[in-house]
């Protein structure tokens, strides 16, 4: 357990030492953010901060997970190797994409083919990897089996699964994007989701099917190939976000860019994908999902009807021109973040206790 403390602590310190090296940096170059003229006129302040952020957490947590790995011993897992490759292959993409807004002064970044490219490229590497190289007991890092708290019914299929796991990682990646709007929002409701998936690793690892033969309830085991390794990669995300919110919090020195909200995106879908916990991760993440939905309904309806149901989408953005300070939206978004992350693990646990 020691190796998750350790990369926690070593993630958190490194973001907050790092970061603001890496603003120096990026104020030095000129790499400052673009500012929608169309967005709430408070934001047109923030024109020229600097961003691709995300590169600190990034690094932050590779280095925590290994550090934690060489200080305590431990082994290196498939599966943690498998989500950080994850995060950073769509940090990647996302870095690219910042990088041709802001050095090429090109708006939209990456066309729009080339972005969805690198990401199915990254999605469907993982995916794959993730079938292979089974253990002893003949799991895999991910299984072909949907899940919410555990597997469940039949499986569907290899190819059925890189498509499922190609919609989580787009559709997190996304969400995080999208929710990456106001200082602080999408790094403080990051760090909520991991810390549930470091709770969830270590749950799945006490109660772990390799352990059955000390569990009270071996029929409640939990059949995961690399739980607590999963909570070290959680941990070392939970802390390297939280430094970093230190200086991303309102006002911000510095943004994550797209290179951060893919790479979070990515490291979420992983680690519902490798934890077989697909659909709990809806909850867990309820505020990505809410504000993806924002988005969606105001296209459809304005498609459909010419209508828009919000002011302005992402949600957070209807707030603002409702007259909410934008600490105020931030703050209440992340309390219903609180509120999913407590649902959802409420859940998890339902889900455990009522097989026992």
């Amino acid at each position: 357990m020691n190796q998750i403390l350790f990369a926690g602590v070593i993630g958190l310190f490194l973001t907050l030492i790092g970061t603001p090296l890496l603003i120096k940096l990026l104020a030095k170059k000129g790499y400052g953010q673009y500012i929608r003229d169309d967005g709430p006129r408070e934001h047109h302040s923030k024109r020229g901060t600097p961003t691709m952020g995300g590169i600190a957490f990034i690094l932050a947590t590779i280095v925590a997970y290994f550090a934690a790995k060489l200080i305590t011993g431990n082994e290196l897992t498939l599966s943690g190797l498998l989500v950080l490759g994850l995060m950073a292959g769509m940090g990647l993409v996302g870095f690219l994409d910042d990088y041709i807004k802001i050095v090429k002064r090109r708006s939209l970044g990456l066309r729009a083919k080339a972005k969805m490219a690198g990401q199915l490229i990254v999605g469907v590497a993982f995916a794959v990897l993730s079938l292979q190289f089974a253990d002893s007991r003949g799991n895999t890092p991910a299984s072909t089996r949907l899940s919410f708290v555990e597997d469940f019914g039949w499986s569907i299929g290899p190819v059925l699964f890189v498509v499922w796991a190609l919609f989580m990682i787009l559709a997190m990646s996304n969400g995080v994007n999208l929710t990456d709007g106001l200082d602080g929002l999408a790094t403080g409701a990051s760090v909520m989701v991991f810390g549930a998936y470091t709770y969830i690793g270590i749950w799945q690892f006490q109660e772990s099917c390799a352990n059955a033969g000390t569990l009270t309830n071996p029929s409640a085991c939990f059949e995961v190939r690399d739980p607590l390794d999963l909570a070290v990669v959680s941990a070392a995300l939970m802390g390297s976000c939280f430094g970093f919110l230190w200086w991303n919090t309102s006002p911000a020195k510095i943004f994550m860019g797209d290179t951060g909200s893919l790479a979070l995106g990515g490291a979420l879908a992983g680690l519902a994908i490798c934890s077989r916990t697909e659909l709990l991760l809806a909850l867990l993440g309820g505020l990505f999902v809410l504000i993806t939905m924002s988005v969606v309904i105001q296209v459809g309806s304005f498609k459909l009807t010419g209508k828009r149901v919000f002011r302005m989408a992402p949600l957070q953005h209807h707030f603002e021109l409702k007259g909410w300070s934008e600490v105020l939206v931030v703050v209440r978004f992340w309390i219903i973040q609180g509120m999913c992350v407590i649902v959802g693990l409420g859940v998890f646990y339902a889900g455990w206790a009522a097989n026992k």
